[in-house]
């Protein structure tokens, strides 16, 4: 019998992935095959059926076998283990893959990001966004991390810093001076050889911090493609 979406039985280099970067403001699809890409406004009154609808209809009349998804949100057992901030609620535990229908793997988005990003050895990744995203890729391990909550200076953690409230609350040139701090106490502490800084607010840096390279949110499709098609990469069980 001929079962074309079956990801068991398809070369992985072969599968056609659709990719979905799940943002507070955004859904964004595109396929490993390329074309157009196409997205959606999200926001506080997007509940995961709300998602998984709009999805559907971006993607229609596209053929895929295979499906990688970015959450903002930690992620245990291919499903949600929390609650998104800037959206709806039900998100935790909901089961992606039953309600698309396709085999599907995901990660928190921080970490879909990093993977797009790297190029060998141990790299961290920061996501300046909303909050701080962050993660790692050890040797082709993939490690997702929760950051942006640890103590940093004054009571207040590193998102209040150099995530939004932090830019909006001290402007740009105190703001970046508040990553290129926290970028070198982070390299210190898990001496990675490099550190991508990507996330919708990367564009506000002008000069890269010392030992930091720039990231592109287009990196986020690509992590999505290389969790199917990379064979290299680690994911334990309990990041899918």
């Amino acid at each position: 019998m001929d079962t074309p979406n079956n990801a068991a039985e398809t070369p992985q280099t072969a599968q056609t992935v659709l990719a979905i970067d799940l943002g507070g403001s955004h859904v964004k699809v595109h396929l490993s095959t390329g074309g157009e890409k196409r997205a959606v406004v999200s926001g506080p009154d997007m509940s995961p059926d709300k998602m998984v609808k709009a999805v559907r209809e971006m993607a229609e009349g596209w053929n895929y076998d295979v499906i990688g998804m970015g959450y903002p949100g930690p992620v245990s057992d291919n499903k949600p283990s929390l609650d998104p901030h800037n959206l709806a609620a039900g998100w935790k535990d909901y089961d992606f893959e039953k309600a698309f229908g396709k085999p599907l793997k995901l990660v928190n988005d921080a970490l879909m990001q990093a993977i797009g990003s790297y190029e060998g050895g141990r790299m961290l990744f920061l996501g300046l966004g909303t909050g701080l995203g962050a993660a790692m890729v050890a040797d082709s391990v993939c490690l997702p991390m929760e950051l942006a909550h640890l103590p940093y200076k004054k009571k207040k953690t590193f998102e209040d810093y150099v995530g939004l409230r932090g830019l909006e609350a001290d402007g740009k040139a105190k703001w970046r001076k508040s990553v290129a701090d926290v970028a070198e106490r982070l390299r210190a502490a898990l001496q990675p050889d490099y550190i991508v800084i990507g996330g919708g607010n990367v564009d506000k840096i002008k000069d890269m911090p010392e030992n930091c390279r720039r990231g592109d949110n287009e990196n986020a499709f690509k992590g999505g493609f290389r969790i199917w098609q990379d064979p290299a990469l680690k994911l334990g069980s309990s990041l899918v």
